[in-house]
């Protein structure tokens, strides 16, 4: 699809109405033309940053179905008079109540068979779903993971304890239902968290994570990996930072919030030096596996407060040429946009999941000697409300 530029018409890409819509709450859009909704977030990004810069559009999906490779389902029990029923099924959002969903028209079609028989098989093997009114029960969530390139499946389920009833057999009724699946993992989740993740989680089949390609570069996917859940749109949307950086070969590139190393690896072959900076221990190593998986030796990550780092770095003499950034909805710390000052990098590259605070922190990096160049939105999580947004700025 081409980018919504404000002369173009596009088609409308149509599709079933959702039987949730009114009691979901995630997808608001759902219901409304594609373009209609391309052309509403195009407009919030443009007023945000008119102060700054012209977006340069919109980058929208031509199929804005079934794209999200990550996919959630609570399991809840509930029992009225002699009538017991067990459930999956979403969030309402903000709140702890289940709306029972099947076929959910943004997730990866090929969950939903492996949840329904999950769901089947819990039943067949007495396994009783979570109350959490009353803390009881065993299967508390279903979270599938899908690599969009190599078709990789993982499967978690979360357990209140570490004992599955049967649980050799239960793993093999499932394979057999369907081979597709990888990898199986026991997770457990015991604290009366909204967390759906606990700390500990066993291997029940395979090797306890999936591979998926993005960018031209593998990466390790484990049950607490952040990966971004709409892969088309993301290598849409690395690709334009990397063409925003114009990396030259001879730089020193700093990605602050690497997660994984996502964007640490996809611009390794481009420059002299990586460094990636990330809080998540978990993440962290993560990405130093991937680097070895892909053979990437100009790359290395620490696991540090990307801030802290920054001003160490440059009261080390630590030149950084080029700043990847890609904070949380919640934008950057005032902090560290002082450390990047600080560092004064001759181009920053910044990610944003939220235009609001993006807006926010280009004020004061302006402030700070920098000049907004270049801008694009891109529609990584088509008919929500959520938009991703990438800017070149340079040192003035």
């Amino acid at each position: 699809m081409n980018n919504i530029d404000g002369k173009k018409e596009l088609p409308g890409v149509k599709g079933p109405v959702c039987p949730y819509l009114k009691k979901c709450g995630g997808c608001i859009s759902i219901g409304t033309p594609y373009e209609e909704t391309l052309k509403k977030k195009r407009s919030e990004v443009e007023k945000l940053l008119k102060p700054y810069i012209r977006p340069e559009g919109i980058r929208g999906m031509d199929e804005p179905w079934h794209y999200r490779n990550k996919i959630h389902r609570a399991c809840s029990y509930e029992r009225n008079g002699k009538k017991e029923q067990h459930m999956s099924g979403i969030y309402v959002e903000g709140t702890h109540k289940i709306v029972p969903v099947k076929n959910c028209l943004i997730e990866d079609a090929a969950a939903e068979p492996v949840i329904r028989d999950i769901m089947k098989l819990a039943r067949d093997f007495k396994i009783r779903n979570y109350d959490e009114s009353t803390g009881n029960g065993l299967l508390r969530h279903i979270l599938i993971r899908t690599g969009h390139v190599t078709g990789e499946m993982l499967v978690v389920l979360v357990l209140t304890n570490p004992v599955l009833p049967g649980k050799k057999h239960f793993i093999k009724a499932l394979l057999d239902l369907h081979p597709e699946i990888t990898t199986v993992v026991l997770n457990i989740n015991n604290r009366h968290t909204s967390m759906i993740l606990g700390e500990k989680e066993t291997v029940a089949y395979g090797r306890g994570y999936i591979e998926d390609v993005l960018c031209g570069k593998r990466f390790r996917i484990s049950p607490k990996s952040f990966y971004q859940v709409n892969s088309i749109q993301t290598e849409y949307l690395y690709r334009k930072a990397i063409e925003y950086a114009e990396l030259e070969g001879t730089e020193n590139v700093l990605d602050a919030y690497c997660g994984i190393g996502t964007i640490s690896l996809a611009v390794s072959g481009l420059a002299a030096k990586v460094t990636g900076v990330e809080s998540n221990r978990d993440a962290v190593r993560d990405a130093v596996v991937n680097a070895k998986l892909n053979g990437v030796e100009n790359t290395h990550f620490i696991c540090a407060d990307a801030g802290d780092y920054m001003i160490r770095a440059a009261s080390g003499g630590e030149k950084t040429d080029v700043l990847f950034m890609d904070p949380p909805r919640s934008g950057a710390e005032d902090a560290f946009l002082s450390a990047a000052a600080e560092a004064a990098p001759k181009k920053i590259v910044y990610i944003s999941c939220n235009p609001e605070t993006l807006a926010r922190d280009l004020k004061k990096l302006i402030k700070r000697g920098y000049e907004v160049r270049r801008a694009e939105a891109v529609d990584m999580f088509p008919w929500t409300q959520h938009i991703e947004t990438v800017c070149l700025l340079t040192h003035t």
